[in-house]
């Protein structure tokens, strides 16, 4: 009686995984069809007006590489890609060292170590326009004793925005790395300390090419999280303080990329919506390019475990 039950309950799953591999298409296609709408059309569409004039999608009319031409000389817009790559740079270094640090010593069976993975992790659940408000509130009451605050200088800020991402992603990264570290084969970390390696050579010799895959994904997410960065950039300085050209243009001196596509779309003269879709198609390519060269670079510092 139970080897008849067995066989049927085989039958059963057999033919499951069969109605399964003729069927799957249809699993697919919701999914498919949820990436093609909320996706991919939208950036055909935002490729498409990058090249027109319009104050509506409906009403777009072709102008050709215009927009482009206007994206490439406005000083905002110059001024905002430096600035998020010197952000870029620097949140890179001040986010993966200490992530690292962390990650490493909370590994080693120090007492209530899931507890302090838990408070490093917070941060990253609270929203950026809420983030950058409350730090906004920190940094000016700080800075009142001094008489100025975060929006009169341009070092603060940009020093305000640094203080802000590292709080929020310091824990995330700790994540990754806490997961590359326990993946490391223990029996290279016992012939390291059969071999009398130091924990210094340890550290530089077998750890960190072990966590190198954890180190591509990190140096990844830092690189595009910074070049990305909107809403505490709103919050925190929303672009201040502003410097006047002797041409009449205002430069927001910690205005990124992504706040000076905004502006510029929602500027008041509707025909800038065109240039700001362009520098929108140019962000795209940009943080991809930057991203692609980032990958290859530390992929190939990999170890194969």
């Amino acid at each position: 009686m139970y080897k008849y039950k067995h066989k049927i309950r085989r039958s059963n799953t057999s033919n499951l995984k069969d109605q399964i591999r003729r069927w799957w298409w249809l699993f697919l296609l919701p999914v498919v069809a949820a990436f093609a709408i909320g996706f991919v059309w939208p950036f055909i569409q935002g490729i498409y007006l990058s090249f027109c004039s319009f104050k509506t999608t409906s009403d777009a009319t072709l102008i050709g590489l215009g927009n482009y031409g206007r994206a490439f000389s406005d000083p905002t817009f110059v001024h905002s890609f430096w600035y998020s790559a010197l952000f870029a740079v620097t949140s890179l270094i001040f986010i993966n060292i200490p992530a690292f640090a962390v990650a490493y010593a909370l590994t080693q069976d120090i007492k209530f170590s899931n507890l302090y993975r838990t408070v490093f992790f917070m941060p990253n659940l609270i929203g950026g326009i809420v983030l950058g408000y409350i730090w906004s509130m920190i940094f000016d009451g700080i800075l009142s004793h001094y008489n100025t605050s975060i929006l009169l200088n341009s070092t603060y800020g940009f020093w305000g925005l640094i203080i802000l991402i590292c709080w929020q992603q310091i824990g995330y990264m700790m994540i990754i790395y806490i997961a590359g570290l326990q993946a490391i084969p223990t029996d290279m970390l016992e012939a390291a300390e059969i071999d009398g390696a130091t924990k210094t050579q340890t550290l530089f010799r077998v750890i960190i090419p072990n966590v190198m895959p954890s180190i591509t994904i990190c140096m990844f997410l830092s690189i595009t999280n910074g070049f990305k960065l909107f809403d505490q950039n709103l919050a925190l300085t929303a672009g201040q303080p502003f410097i006047m050209n002797s041409d009449g243009t205002t430069i927001k001196t910690t205005e990124m990329l992504a706040l000076n596509i905004f502006n510029t779309f929602y500027n008041s003269n509707a025909a800038s919506r065109g240039t700001a879709q362009a520098k929108a198609v140019l962000f795209f390519i940009l943080v991809a390019a930057i991203g692609l060269v980032q990958l290859q670079f530390t992929r190939k510092r990999e170890v194969q475990q």
